[in-house]
């Protein structure tokens, strides 16, 4: 009887891969992440802001255009899909999968070595985020020589309603920005699994384009997308502050999606498919060997 494994069975079930299988896969990158040298990290959570950056461009300027946010919410999901394919790294993503190497007893994997990746991983999507920003600012207004045009000036009614939007509403504001905070990283790290449903091209894309179209239609908030759109909105004139884009909505974003991710996705199938199967280490034989150091 051929193993799960075994490429002929695969085939056989549409290239999809069992919850018990790519499980280990999440276990298996968060131990490669955490062993990532400080070098590559940053210049891959760069390119991951800045992609993402530039698919929230797109996807403003579509909606603007075409007055539909459904149309915006759809063709979003294509930076999401090619920074994940280049193997570049968002901090929701790490929320969710950095910490399973440390649960799972991985060699080198500890508290330590996962704050320090998320602190990395940070730093390069900010960075990367406001490179487009900038950029974005430059264009929309001729090198800030003329006002902003329609899609500059929703970029900056975007930063005005999910800040002093939110804080004129109190701690009821701050709770409901936490809130889709959590239900955000709840979607795109199901994304993020659900790349690895899949041993097929198509089959990621589709997996990992669903969820993510159901965050951004739904408004919910996501760190990354948001290093790009306040501060763009700051340098096009946006009704808010520096205090109030960090305040009142960066850090309970990054406390939401941390939750969210965690709790809803990487703890949930960890629990139930690695702590099930007897605590035993799940590998993917797919990967490729890990070494045991990597530079500072």
């Amino acid at each position: 009887m051929s193993s799960p494994r075994d490429p002929d069975t695969r085939g056989k079930h549409m290239s999809y891969v069992s919850p018990k299988e790519f499980v280990g896969a999440m276990v298996d990158a968060g131990e490669a992440k955490l062993r990532m040298s400080t070098r590559d990290t940053l210049i891959r959570a760069y390119m991951a802001g800045a992609i993402l950056a530039l698919a929230a461009a797109f996807a403003v300027t579509v909606t603007v255009q075409t007055g539909q946010a459904l149309a915006g919410a759809i063709l979003f999901p294509v930076g999401f899909c090619l920074l994940y394919l280049l193997g570049f790294d968002l901090l929701t993503g790490v929320f969710t999968l950095a910490p399973l190497a440390w649960l799972d007893g991985r060699p080198g994997a500890r508290k330590r070595a996962v704050l320090r990746n998320w602190g990395l991983v940070f730093t390069g999507n900010f960075a990367g985020a406001l490179t487009v920003a900038l950029m974005m600012s430059v264009i929309l207004t001729v090198g800030f020589s003329v006002p902003p045009d329609a899609v500059g000036e929703r970029l900056g009614a975007i930063g005005a309603d999910r800040t002093v939007g939110y804080a004129d509403h109190g701690a009821a504001g701050m709770l409901t920005l936490f809130l889709r905070g959590v239900l955000c990283n709840w979607m795109v790290s199901t994304g993020v699994v659900g790349a690895l449903m899949s041993t097929s091209l198509p089959g990621k894309v589709v997996a990992m384009w669903m969820p993510v179209m159901v965050f951004f239609y739904m408004g919910f908030e996501h760190s990354v997308v948001n290093m790009f759109l306040f501060p763009t909105g700051l340098m096009l004139g946006g009704d808010f502050s520096l205090g109030d884009y960090l305040l009142w909505n960066e850090l309970p974003t990054v406390l939401g999606n941390l939750v969210g991710g965690l709790a809803f996705v990487g703890l949930v199938l960890y629990v139930t498919y690695a702590r099930t199967a007897g605590r035993q280490r799940l590998t993917t034989p797919e990967l490729p060997h890990l070494p045991e150091r990597v530079s500072a």
